[in-house]
């Protein structure tokens, strides 16, 4: 099916507009968190101040993921998803209250972690139902769509986030200012609830609705057979750990842009103007998301998923060497842009590789196994580089040690002999 047929199907039209409001809102968010811990003037950022937020971030994706499959392959994926956002939308009704009150410390990262946990249920129901919506043979170019316009919004939102922040800033405080974002994310998410309702109860699964309840036990249980599954069709699984990888190296780019924009590039004591800097190399990473998407499904088309995918490690393995280079605005936007091209290559082609293998009794435990494994990296990924990086971001250690790093999983995890089709 054509990308204007997908765009225009009454079913799968229904899930992307729940995806594209909830991630445009996640962008909105996480600015305005980055605003208030790590942009604010009287917190100074450093590396491992980052990757320990990254940290918290990820650490309920990584609680929560053992379960997440238990509860998607047994309860109506739709109303996990309404309830979830709608539990998100009141959580951060409380996130902009301690915000506006300048609350820093354990509550609020209490607080936090819980909005992300619930947030890791909701993008794993909408990668497990998507497949119950179209044929297999359009899962790369609806992957392409639903990832991608995700991305990009994700992008965007952060990109409005910061600008509604700037014309505000002058006449609020800056915690206020943040609140008051927060707040928006919070209408974001209820929006997000509502378009939900569209869907019918059991129209993204699970198709075999299992009357055992879900516990802690089986919730391990569930792993367990994910993985047995997974070692069946180990293509997918090599496939896992490549985007496990080069997500981990794409969070070691980040802490350094971050860096390097907020206490090098530009005035540390004017963190705003590193805020600005920070959105734009994120605009411009979303440029190559949002383009990686197009060319994915004509790469694989002319060379097959396998071969297209490690092509794509390949190539993101040069991005990374512009920065090694020298540190200068310039490489910075070249390396972002080359890395998340050819990641989001990598990304909507193993997504739909994954999904075409995945019978939907195993659909939940695969994805719950799959978003555990690049949590992880995404962490390691963070602190190796916090162990790296100086304050002011300017090292060739970390892009040499990316580059390394998506080098051995193309010469090594992805080499022909093993990652192959399975069937």
């Amino acid at each position: 099916m054509s990308l204007p047929g997908l765009l225009r199907h009454p079913r799968l039209s229904r899930l992307l507009a729940v995806r594209w409001a909830g991630q445009a809102t996640d962008g909105i968010f996480q600015s305005a968190l980055a605003s208030f811990v790590l942009f604010s003037p009287e917190r100074q950022a450093n590396a491992l101040n980052a990757a320990i937020g990254f940290a918290v971030v990820l650490l309920p994706y990584s609680i929560v993921g053992p379960f997440v499959g238990t509860i998607l392959d047994r309860v109506s994926r739709q109303r996990a998803l309404f309830f979830a956002n709608l539990a998100r939308s009141l959580n951060l009704l409380i996130v902009a209250l301690f915000v506006f009150s300048g609350t820093t410390g354990i509550v609020l990262t209490v607080v936090v972690l819980v909005a992300f946990g619930i947030n890791r249920l909701i993008l794993a129901a909408l990668s497990a139902g998507l497949p119950l919506l179209i044929d297999a043979k359009s899962l790369i170019t609806a992957n392409a769509i639903a990832v991608t316009g995700g991305s990009v919004l994700v992008v965007l939102g952060g990109g409005i986030g910061v600008g509604v922040r700037a014309l505000i800033d002058g006449a609020a405080l800056a915690d206020h200012a943040d609140s008051l974002l927060i707040v928006m994310a919070s209408a974001g998410y209820l929006t997000a609830a509502l378009l939900a309702g569209r869907l019918k109860k059991y129209e993204i699964g699970p198709q075999k609705h299992e009357k055992a309840a879900a516990s802690f036990a089986q919730g391990f249980t569930d792993m367990r057979e994910g993985l047995v599954f997974l070692r069946k069709h180990f293509d997918a699984g090599r496939g896992i750990i490549a985007i496990a990888i080069h997500r981990g190296g794409l969070t070691a780019l980040t802490l350094t842009a971050l860096l390097l924009e907020r206490n090098t590039f530009n005035d540390p004591l004017k963190p705003e103007d590193g805020l600005q800097g920070f959105g734009i190399a994120l605009t411009v990473a979303g440029l190559g998301v949002f383009l990686g998407a197009f060319l994915a499904p004509m790469g694989v088309a002319r060379f097959g998923r396998h071969r297209w995918i490690k092509f794509a490690m390949y190539a993101s393995a040069c991005g990374p060497l512009v920065l090694a280079a020298a540190q200068t605005q310039v490489t910075l936007m070249v390396t972002a842009f080359l890395v998340a091209f050819c990641g989001q290559n990598i990304k909507v082609t193993n997504d739909a590789l994954v999904q075409s293998k995945i019978d939907d009794y195993y659909r939940g435990r695969v994805f719950a196994i799959y978003d555990v494994v690049v949590n992880a990296a995404i962490v390691s990924g963070g602190l190796i580089a916090a162990l790296l990086l100086p304050t002011s971001g300017v090292t060739a250690k970390v892009p040499l040690f990316v580059t390394g790093a998506y080098l051995l999983v193309a010469l090594i995890v992805l080499r022909p002999s093993k990652f192959k089709a399975t069937y």
